[in-house]
């Protein structure tokens, strides 16, 4: 069952938040192109602009006297993914779709229209965010690909792709759980499966505590299952590096029924989690495709 924990603290190899700064994000990235990743509406602008796949922008409201009037071109679609600009971890995040009666839910929870121009106003007034305000971004709902119904069939589960100078290094699969509210994000009880980088498989399962052969909520095994589409999304990985001034990144890629690979989000801080869910050290991995590397980053800083 693949219980044996991962030992952190003494595997070689494994990367901390100070040297992840020190020797990925700091030299590769300025601090003056953080935005562009922080910001998803900055973000998106980069990738239609570039025809990087992604999820059709339907509105941006920054100001609240703007909700109704741009609600009007929104509430005719059948569902919606209503996102902070600048919040992270999945706060914030609201999937509505209508019901057989035209009636908003989120998840088995009606949504009234009241309902969401308040959720509108929070994002607005930056609940969710760092700042005092932010910007709600409304933007097509993704559908997911039957692949992850096959693992677990709620939420909208993605994959994590770390690059550096374009090169891809790591990948891991987030899924919701039973525990998660349809969320994927691993701090909030989702689980992360590892990825094969070479040929487009799934290996363990990390809970956050133990790992597994297959998901908490299903006991069919995930190792060795291929993910569709592997070789697109790989090359949409590279494609979307190419496109932003940030030579470290973490590129977030869902897996549409009809679209195939979309970019949901680009991260310019991407979380370390990874490093877990595959039981692999970053540094092992930056090594073995940049063998020199680090060499060069010693001769500048001192770590």
């Amino acid at each position: 069952m693949l219980h044996k924990l991962f030992n952190y603290k003494n595997h070689k190899g494994t990367m901390g938040l100070n040297k992840r700064n020190l020797t990925l994000i700091y030299p590769n990235n300025e601090r003056q192109d953080y935005h562009l990743a922080d910001d998803k509406v900055k973000a998106k602008e980069i990738l239609h602009l570039h025809n990087i796949a992604c999820a059709k922008t339907y509105a941006v409201i920054s100001q609240i006297r703007d909700i109704k009037h741009k609600w009007k071109d929104c509430k005719n679609y059948q569902a919606l993914a209503i996102k902070p600009a600048n919040g992270s971890g999945g706060d914030g995040i609201k999937i509505i779709k209508k019901n057989n009666t035209g009636q908003w839910k989120s998840g088995n929870t009606l949504f009234s229209e009241a309902m969401i121009f308040q959720h509108i106003t929070a994002i607005i007034s930056g609940m969710f965010s760092m700042g005092s305000t932010d910007s709600c971004l409304i933007e097509e709902c993704i559908i997911p690909h039957p692949f992850f119904s096959e693992i677990y069939e709620d939420g909208v589960p993605d994959f994590r792709i770390i690059t550096l100078k374009g090169q891809p290094l790591m990948g891991m699969l987030r899924m919701p759980t039973s525990k998660s509210d349809g969320k994927a994000n691993l701090h909030q009880k989702g689980v992360g499966i590892g990825v094969n980088m070479e040929d487009g498989t799934l290996t363990q399962v990390y809970d956050g505590k133990k790992y597994l052969n297959h998901h908490p909520d299903n006991p069919n095994t995930v190792v060795g299952k291929k993910i569709p589409f592997w070789d697109s999304m790989y090359q949409l990985a590279i494609d979307t590096a190419k496109v932003f001034p940030l030579d470290f990144m973490g590129i977030d890629i869902v897996l549409d029924i009809h679209k195939g690979p979309q970019i949901m989000e680009v991260n310019v801080r991407p979380g370390l989690g990874i490093q877990l869910v595959n039981r692999c050290g970053l540094e092992n991995v930056v090594t073995r495709h940049y063998p020199t590397y680090f060499k060069q980053i010693k001769n500048t800083i001192s770590l």
